[in-house]
This record gives structure tokens, C-alpha cells and sequence, in this order.
């Protein structure tokens, strides 16, 4: 069938006719008009208060580069300091002190003998070379195993321990069965004995378990640990005052990008004019938040802040509104890229299409002087998006269920992560070059792990609800027709391919990689945000629960001093 239209078919059909529509009731914004207010402060900052942040940054790094007598010394204030979330200030520093520590290991093979039987200690070395690219064996590990290959059962006493072992065996890459042991071990026996703990550890238990930190957002898991690192006895208090208060200084600035985006996004009035949308423009700002909150990355975030809320625009017009006639002129029109096309659109979608269309345009004003071919990378990721739209509207309309090969082919392209991690090199510096849009454009394994586990996760979590209104078959159920599966079976199965995904990510960001690894730091910070966002439910679509948290500890709750 061709889904061809002329342009005489294109005018006949404008305006539309009345159409039955397709509604999915999503609630409105839970946010309002919340973060206008803050268009009026200013983004200076009482100058007694930045050069006080400046002095104790110099006191953090004095403390970092001074010699100690123990490494661990070292590695346990390297991970207080990324845990806090202020790692990106001591960035060069951290990796010298890595590095010479994995040369050390390999060129000599001398190892912290002190810590030798130190589970924690050892489990923690591991983490952080892994963290930062160091490939590191888990052979390390055979010393706490049984005769039987199996993980002793005295380190039950160890909870300590076994939580940092837990932390770093997500770290694991494939073929690695010990750390696959590991994982289910500590899990079960944390589980078991987190009731016999102190409150502290008992609480650092628990948020491991639900959110372990190889996963998590680094602005939110800062938050969550202030309090547990302040109840440590042993915390470095100048590190801590620190970390406070470049959090909330941190938290100004976005609060002002935030207002500044809101603004725009209350003057499209989409809401009104295209009320089966999901709103949820802070949602979206909080999603590349997580991608990217470093001051420097103001403009990589405004850009795909605003890419990100069209993305979900255009994907309910897909999914809820459009009718196949009406899908096939917007994508026709996004073909073209070109206002001239605007004329052969519905209403409803024209508003849709100069938005878009001034977005990248401005995008091309933003990002200076010979780099506009990042926006023609952009554009064709865009193109794609949509495309993989039009295909899923299609087989909705043809009522046709593919295999899940077929499926995921198609799918992964309308998770949107291609095109966001497109879209993230956009706004960064010097070391993006057109090499490395033709990187992400040859589909390289770490870019389509983090694909698998948005679409998936997000499949997992929203299919029920997405069935009931009328939508493309999911993963879920082309697994269960492909394979005559029950859907527990089915979630089963494509919850193992989301954790071979994690371990394709994790080796793909061991040295050597393909490119500098700023580079590959989008990508797993996408993964990362899909998995906080998706992990109990569809947290985008229903925003009330705990997304709000996560968007008010974030954005409107300063840290207490």
C-alpha cells in the first residue's frame, strides 16, 4: 500500500474534516506557573558566598593531591567527593590519582596489601577504576569465594562490605558470572539483614538496593547522600559545606534556565492549542538535568530541553490525535524542512511544525560560527524520530504485529535516545567534531544499549495502559505472540536484555574508547535517567508520584546548610 499524497490531495484535505479522535487523558502540568517566578532573581549570587565556595573548593583540593599513607584513604574521599556530586570540579586530579593507582596495579602489580582482606576496601577500588574507564579484574574477588566457587557465608557479618560489593558489581561486563554471583548474593543477603542494621547503614541499604549508584542521576543521589555522609563521624566537613553550597549555587542557575524555558514554552500556548499533549516541560527539563547539569553545559541543556518537550509533542500527536492522513502530510513536511510546507497542514499541526522549525534555527544562531553542520546532524536524527513515528502509526492502522526484531528496529529510533544523543553533542565544545556525529550515526553497541533500555523499560512499565487506549503493539506483546509467552515470561525476558544492555554500556566505557569519554557520558547519563524515571512506573507520563520529588529536591528545595 503507498502512502504516497499529492498535493491536490494535500489541499482537498485542508481543513480536515471532524475526525473521532483517540484521547488518552493525561493530566495537566502539576506545575503551573511554579518556575516564572524565579524570571525575576537574579543569577548573581552574593559575592561573599562564591568566594567562599572558591576558598573551600582550593581547601577540597588541597586535601585530594596531599599524600596519605594509605591509598584507600584516598579512594574513600574520591568517592564522599563524586557521591556529593562535585566531582566535576577535580576532575583532572581524580583521574592522575586513578591512573597512577592503575598503573601501580598493572605495570607492578603491587595492590593495597593493607586492604588486601578488606571487602569493602577492595570492592570499592574496583568501583572507582571501573567508574572511570580503568579496566580492572574481578579476579580480585576470588579470595572472598569458598572451595565451591561460591561467596563465603561469613561475609553476611560484613553488611558494610557486602553493600560496596553489591555497588560494585554493577559495574560488570559480560562473560563476568562472579559479578553476576555477586549481584544476587548481596542483594538477598542485604535484603535479609538490613533490619538488624544501624539506622544509617539501614537506610544506605535500602536506597542502594532500589537505586544503586552506577544508575543513578548524580544531582539526585548528591541529595540523598548529604545526609547520610553528615551522620558519618568521620566526614570531612570542609568537603561537605562545599558540596552544599555549590549544589544550591548549582540549583539557582537552573531555576533561572528553567524560568527562562517555561517562558517560551507558556508563550507557544501549546496547552491550549493542542490540549491532548502531555505537558510536561519541567519533566523534560529535569530528564536532560540528568544528562548534563554542569554550569558549562547551559546551552547543550536549553537546546535539548526544548528538542526533548517537541519530541513528546509530536509523539502524541503519533500516538493519540493525528489520523494516518494527517500523520503522512507532517511527515511529508518534516522531509522537506522547509515553512513552504506548512501550508498543506492541518491546523492543529502548524503550530507544531514552526516550532519545530524555529528551534533548529535557533539552534544554528546559538551554537557559533562553523558548526552548523552539528544542526544538519540534528535535523536528519529529527527526520529519523518522526519517520519511526509514521512507521508505528502505520502498523496501528493496519493493525499489524511484528516480531520483536522487526519491532525493535524500528523502536529503538522512537525511544528518541538516538536522536537526544544526537542532539547532546550539539551544544558542547571543541572536542565534538562531524567524527563524532558519523560515530553515533554508525550505531555503536554503547549508544544502542542505552536505545534497548529506554524502549524497553519504557515498554515494560506503560504497556498496559498504552493497549487499553489503542497503541502500536509493544515489545511485551510481540514477545508474547512471537514466542506464545505469558507476559510475565515476556517481561522477564526483555528485563535480561536491559541488563546485558547495562553491561554493554559498562564495557564500552572501559579505555581504550572509541571516543573521549565526555562523549560517552550522555549516553550513559540517558540510561541512567530512563531507569530512574521508568523504574516503578511510566514516572513522565503520570508526573504527580515520584517525579515530583526527584523535580521539587532538584529544583525547588534548597539543601539546608
Amino acid at each position: 500500500m503507498s502512502f504516497e499524497v499529492s498535493a491536490e490531495a494535500a489541499q482537498s484535505q485542508n481543513p480536515m474534516p471532524e475526525t473521532n479522535r483517540r484521547s488518552a487523558n493525561f493530566h495537566p502540568s502539576i506545575w503551573g506557573d511554579h518556575f516564572l517566578a524565579y524570571a525575576s532573581e537574579s543569577v548573581e549570587t552574593d559575592e561573599n558566598i562564591k568566594q567562599q565556595v572558591r576558598e573551600l573548593k582550593e581547601k577540597v583540593r588541597t586535601t585530594l593531591i596531599a599524600v596519605v599513607e594509605k591509598p584507600s584513604q584516598k579512594l574513600k574521599l574520591i568517592d564522599a567527593i563524586q557521591r556529593l556530586g562535585v566531582s566535576y570540579h577535580f576532575e583532572n586530579e581524580i583521574q592522575e590519582i586513578l591512573q597512577q593507582l592503575h598503573n601501580s596495579i598493572t605495570l607492578h602489580h603491587l595492590d593495597d596489601h593493607e586492604n588486601n582482606d578488606d571487602l569493602y576496601t577492595v570492592a570499592l577500588h574496583f568501583r572507582l577504576l571501573r567508574q572511570h574507564g580503568y579496566y580492572i579484574s574481578c579476579d580480585k574477588f576470588t579470595k572472598f569465594m569458598d572451595s565451591k566457587g561460591k561467596f563465603k557465608e561469613s561475609l553476611m557479618d560484613d553488611a558494610r562490605g557486602m553493600l560496596s560489593l553489591y555497588e560494585a558489581a554493577h559495574l560488570r561486563v559480560r562473560g563476568e558470572d562472579m559479578l553476576d554471583e555477586a549481584l544476587i548474593f548481596t542483594a538477598t543477603h542485604l535484603e535479609v539483614v538490613s533490619s538488624q542494621l544501624s539506622p544509617t547503614l539501614a537506610a544506605q541499604v535500602s536506597h542502594a538496593l532500589k537505586q544503586p549508584i552506577r544508575k543513578g542521576l548524580t544531582r539526585l543521589e548528591a541529595r540523598h547522600y548529604f545526609s547520610i555522609y553528615q551522620q558519618d563521624a568521620s566526614h570531612n566537613k570542609v568537603l561537605l559545606t562545599f558540596a552544599k553550597l555549590d549544589f544550591n549555587l548549582l540549583q539557582k542557575l537552573h531555576q533561572k534556565e528553567l524560568s527562562d524555558i517555561t517562558r517560551w514554552w507558556k508563550d507557544l500556548n501549546f496547552t491550549s492549542k493542542l490540549p491532548f499533549i502531555r505537558d510536561r516541560m519541567v519533566e523534560c527539563y529535569f530528564w536532560i538535568l540528568g544528562v548534563c547539569f554542569e554550569a558549562d553545559y547551559f546551552l547543550s541543556r536549553r537546546i535539548l530541553t526544548k528538542v526533548i518537550v517537541m519530541t513528546s509533542l509530536i509523539d502524541d500527536i503519533y500516538d493519540v490525535y493525528g489520523t494516518l492522513e494527517e500523520l503522512e502530510l507532517f511527515t511529508q513536511a518534516i522531509e522537506r524542512w522547509d515553512i513552504g510546507a506548512i501550508d498543506q497542514l492541518p491546523e492543529y499541526m502548524k503550530v507544531c511544525y514552526q516550532a519545530l522549525l524555529d528551534i533548529y534555527s535557533e539552534m544554528d544562531q546559538k551554537i557559533g560560527e562553523g558548526r552548523s553542520y552539528r544542526v544538519k546532524y540534528a535535523r536528519e536524527a529529527m527526520k529519523n524520530q518522526v519517520r519511526a513515528y509514521f512507521h508505528e502509526a502505520k502498523w496501528l492502522h493496519q493493525k499489524y504485529i511484528p516480531t520483536v526484531d522487526e519491532y525493535m528496529h524500528i523502536a529503538i529510533v522512537s525511544s528518541g535516545y538516538p536522536l537526544l544523543a544526537t542532539t547532546s553533542l550539539v551544544g558542547m565544545g571543541d572536542i565534538v567534531t562531524k567524527d563524532s556525529f558519523e560515530w553515533l550515526l554508525s550505531d555503536p553497541k554503547v549508544a544502542r544499549a542505552s536505545s534497548v533500555i529506554a524502549r524497553l523499560m519504557d515498554d515494560i512499565k506503560s504497556h498496559k495502559f498504552e493497549q487499553k487506549r489503542g497503541h502500536v503493539a509493544s515489545a511485551v506483546e510481540c514477545y508474547m505472540i512471537q514466542h506464545d509467552a505469558t507476559e510475565e515470561e515476556a517481561v522477564e525476558e526483555l528485563q535480561k536484555q536491559v541488563t546485558n544492555a547495562w553491561k554493554d554500556i559498562n564495557e564500552e566505557c572501559l579505555y581504550p574508547t572509541t571516543v573521549p569519554m565526555p562523549l560517552m557520558m550522555p549516553i550513559l547519563n540517558l540510561a541512567r535517567v530512563i531507569d530512574v524515571i521508568y523504574k516503578d512506573e511510566d514516572g513522565y507520563t503520570n508526573a504527580g508520584v515520584v517525579l515530583k520529588d526527584f523535580v521539587a529536591s532538584l529544583l525547588v528545595d534548597p539543601v539546608p546548610l
